[in-house]
């Protein structure tokens, strides 16, 4: 080789190497974009409990709303929002460690509610003429799924398609808590460009069974700047509820808000009437819907911060459950902070309280060959 085709051929490799880094800078920022949409959801150790991993799942979305996710009872753990001046902070009520949401009393902190959720008079009902029997976890009547409910269990979680989308699913076996029929549950949370909660919940069954799942996060939009919500205003779009008794079993009566303290057809402040409500507020309203599209149910604004909550809906009623039996002894909280009565409240999209024992309200049983559905969305702004 002579001397100027050695220089040829050297010259020739020196172009190709640059050319090679100019298309690796070319194609680094797609990288680094495909990594940060990856990142939407991260995952982090929460923790074992009976041997099994706990995992923290954060979603995120391109205006830095952010949500934490259990795969132990499907619990919301956070809901970072910013208030009117730009500051974020979190919004439900939360626990700072596994032991927290493990600790007897939990008041079922943002978890996933089910096989029923909310009371079945006497833990009982009766279906194709057999009596079935339940756990009495609450003045003899059952409440929430049981002793061991949807809340208390670990859930498979596997990231959907896209960047911000978290499947759960679990397999409530025949039997389980006293209720008939395996019951395949899978629930999906999905976090929107436009800072909205979609919880999207479907199950399928072998044998008819009573099915009705919310989530149980409670609210507070003040994000631990005021110790209550009685400050918060609140708007339910319904014109009745579900009379209860003092077991807040439903006596089957429907009465008419208007007019009364229970009446939140027109924004008001919570803590307005509260003290006419024996023990505050813990009842059904039955939202003024056409179908089971998708509606807007309540509307919850803290005007000191500004933040707005929306609550859609596919559900026939919305459980508004004030605080009443937060007393500030819960251990495990950010700070030690003391969450006291009517810390933070809720607002569970629902089938009606009790309705395997009330033939007049809709039914909540699913027979073999059905897919229960059911979507809300909590959507945040501030105004």
């Amino acid at each position: 080789m002579t001397t100027q085709t050695r220089l040829f051929a050297a010259m020739v490799c020196i172009i190709c190497a640059a050319c090679n880094n100019n298309t690796d800078q070319e194609n680094k920022p797609e990288l680094q974009q495909t990594e940060k949409m990856k990142s939407n959801i991260i995952e982090s150790s929460f923790g074992t409990h009976n041997d099994a991993a706990i995992t923290k799942y954060t979603l995120t979305n391109s205006s830095g709303m952010e949500v934490g996710i259990l795969n132990y009872g499907g619990t919301i753990t956070d809901i970072i929002v910013p208030d009117k001046q730009g500051n974020k902070g979190n919004v439900v009520l939360r626990f700072d460690s596994l032991s927290g949401y493990l600790q007897k009393g939990n008041p079922f902190f943002g978890s996933l509610v089910g096989r029923y959720g909310n009371r079945i008079a006497n833990a009982r009902f009766s279906l194709d003429g057999k009596t079935y029997t339940l756990a009495a976890n609450n003045n003899g009547n059952s409440l929430h799924g049981g002793i061991k409910g949807f809340d208390k269990v670990v859930w498979k979680a596997e990231r959907m398609p896209g960047d911000s989308s978290l499947q759960l699913t679990y397999f409530s076996q025949d039997g389980e808590e006293g209720f008939p029929g395996n019951l395949s549950v899978t629930v999906v949370y999905t976090l929107s460009a436009e800072n909205g909660l979609k919880i999207d919940y479907t199950a399928t069954t072998d044998k008819p069974t009573p099915v009705n799942l919310t989530n149980h996060a409670y609210f507070n939009l003040s994000a631990g700047r005021d110790s209550t919500i009685l400050g918060h205003r609140l708007m339910i779009n319904a014109d009745k509820f579900t009379e209860v008794n003092d077991k807040l079993i439903p006596t089957g009566k429907l009465p008419a808000v208007k007019g009364g303290p229970m009446d939140f057809t027109v924004s008001k402040e919570i803590g307005k009437d509260i003290a006419q409500v024996k023990g505050g507020f813990d009842h059904n309203w039955i939202l003024n819907k056409k179908g089971n599209e998708l509606e807007k149910a309540a509307e919850l604004h803290d005007p000191v911060s500004g933040r707005l909550m929306q609550v859609w809906t596919t559900q026939p009623g919305v459980q508004f459950y004030s605080g009443n039996f937060l007393n500030g002894e819960l251990i495990n909280t950010p700070g030690n902070v003391k969450y006291i009565k009517h810390a933070g409240l809720c607002l569970e999209t629902q089938h009606y309280p009790d309705s395997p024992n009330q033939p007049a309200f809709p039914s909540t049983i699913l027979h073999p060959g059905e897919t229960y559905k059911q979507t809300t969305i909590y959507k945040f702004s501030t105004k």
